[in-house]
């Protein structure tokens, strides 16, 4: 399932990192690594919370006032320490890397209860004709010949001028020329008292006409024809056209199996939590989230702190919805700091597994981690806020899922900035935007441990470390659950009228002013 190389070693000590020690990244900032069976310096991060789920006090208030001035030890004063250290991704480089490290799972045949949405692997094709038998496509009678028609038992070969009852989609019997329905046809009786049937009601004049009201065999398609191209992505009735076709399952792309380990003792699931305690944030949309991500989220389990429970969860004990297979992606929630609480590393390490990414160079969402197991599965570490936890998810997670699916990796748009943004040397900075007049301006309340921000946003800026000045324009993605980024409008050159009257003096400077800042505006 991986492409990336070995640096597995069976000791703590040794646990590999993806970037050496003494590295300098362009971004200028390191983090210390797990390189001497320590972790990383004890700084706190306003990403990582104490709780899995919580919001602090210092979190509500907006982030840059909480943030300390750097998330890591200089490299100098860490080698003085003689701890090796390693230096977190960039944004970009965290992405690419996430993408990278995975290769798709292969196809496999599906039950059609469970192939809507993903991406046929192999066309399906008649398995034989259909409809596979001559069928009725009204009530009535059955007919050969014309009438009068002497009544004869349903399913027997029918003479010339005899007739049995038939329903829609009844076997046609042999003999059978037309179906004469019901409103048609009236019983009667012979000179000699029998029954039969004969034209009445709204019968029109020669009916029936031979093939009348018949359904062909073959008159869809015969054996062998395709019916549905491979490549397409199912929708119910191609699920019912296999089934049509004789069909019990049908070969789809691999989608990775996803196994939710979300984590804290001090969570509740309903009611409001006492002071200490925290609501779930993550268990009722992160599956969902995950499947919008293109995953199959199979399995979800809470856990307490301790790290015999952690290591529990993380070991291979097989998902009864997926056929008892092992999931190929365990997300985490919250255990990747550097706390007492925090088992995220240790337990990965334990396993024998590698770190391919540990932590980014971005806020919110900066000690997210993607490790994998000896057994080629995958386990993602999202930081315990939500907000941190969905950019995390996104950044890291959504290419993760879409290189196992077949997917590519998610798109980046440029939207124009409808403020300042001022620089934060080393990191990228990740803030849900509104549009507002065809400009991005960042939404308030968003906080790591916030989630009012992001659930009005129309996408997520990816702020350079350099800043962005007004009416510039700045990456951005969607979210998962959003409209795509729209492309930006060309500027349109208009042709200067010839008898135009020269701008006033407060006009030019208003057109000399460039784009409006409204992010006052947003609530």
């Amino acid at each position: 399932m991986t492409a990336a190389p070995e640096h597995r070693s069976d000791d703590l000590g040794s646990f590999a990192t993806p970037s050496s020690a003494g590295e300098v990244s362009p971004a200028g900032d390191a983090s210390p690594a797990a390189g001497d069976g320590t972790f990383p310096d004890a700084e706190p991060d306003p990403d990582a919370d104490p709780s899995p789920d919580g919001e602090s006090a210092a979190e509500a208030e907006p982030e840059a006032e909480t943030e300390p001035e750097a998330e890591a030890e200089p490299v100098a004063a860490a080698e003085r320490d003689g701890h090796a250290k390693h230096l977190a991704h960039t944004w970009e480089e965290a992405r690419q890397a996430a993408f990278d490290c995975a290769t798709p799972i292969p196809a496999a045949p599906v039950p059609l209860r469970d192939a809507v949405g993903r991406t046929l692997a192999t066309d399906i094709t008649a398995r034989q004709d259909m409809p596979h038998y001559a069928s009725s496509a009204m009530d009535g009678w059955a007919v050969n010949g014309a009438g009068p028609w002497i009544l004869a038992e349903p399913g027997q070969r029918l003479a010339p001028h005899q007739a049995s009852v038939i329903v829609t989609g009844g076997l046609i019997p042999p003999g059978a020329k037309a179906v004469l329905r019901k409103e048609s046809g009236v019983i009667a009786e012979d000179d000699d008292g029998l029954p039969v049937l004969a034209l009445g009601g709204t019968a029109r004049p020669g009916e029936p006409r031979n093939g009348q009201h018949i359904r062909k065999a073959a008159e869809e398609a015969t054996a062998g024809d395709v019916l549905v191209r491979a490549g397409v992505v199912l929708n119910p009735a191609h699920v019912a056209l296999a089934a049509l076709a004789g069909h019990d399952e049908v070969e789809v792309l691999g989608k990775p199996v996803v196994k939710l380990l979300l984590t804290g003792s001090e969570v509740v699931e309903q009611g409001l939590p006492e002071p200490g305690r925290v609501r779930d944030t993550f268990g009722p949309q992160l599956a969902t989230v995950v499947e919008m991500l293109g995953g199959l989220c199979r399995e979800q389990l809470r856990i307490g702190d301790g790290y015999t429970e952690w290591l529990e969860g993380l070991e291979d004990s097989g998902i009864p919805e997926a056929q008892n297979l092992p999931a190929d992606v365990v997300i985490t929630t919250g255990g990747t700091g550097v706390s007492g609480t925090d088992h995220f590393r240790r337990a990965v390490a334990e396993l024998g597994g590698r770190l391919i990414i540990d932590g980014v160079a971005m806020r919110p969402g900066h000690p997210a981690v993607l490790a994998e197991l000896p057994d080629g599965r995958f386990v993602l570490g999202l930081p315990g806020n939500p907000l941190a936890a969905m950019m995390a998810l996104s950044t890291v997670g959504a290419p993760l899922l879409a290189a196992l699916g077949h997917g590519q990796l998610p798109p980046v748009r440029e939207v124009p900035c409808g403020t300042v943004l001022e620089p934060e040397p080393g990191r990228t900075r990740l803030m849900p935007f509104r549009l507002l007049y065809g400009m991005a301006s960042p939404a308030q309340h968003t906080g790591p441990g916030m989630m009012r921000g992001l659930a009005s946003a129309d996408g997520v800026l990816v702020v350079p470390p350099h800043g962005v000045q007004l009416g510039e324009t700045v990456p951005a993605f969607a979210l998962p659950w959003g409209p795509a980024i729209p492309e930006p409008k060309a500027a349109e050159s208009k042709p200067k009228s010839p008898g135009r009257k020269p701008a006033s003096r407060t006009s030019k400077q208003a057109a000399q002013s460039g784009p409006v800042d409204w992010s006052a505006l947003l609530d």
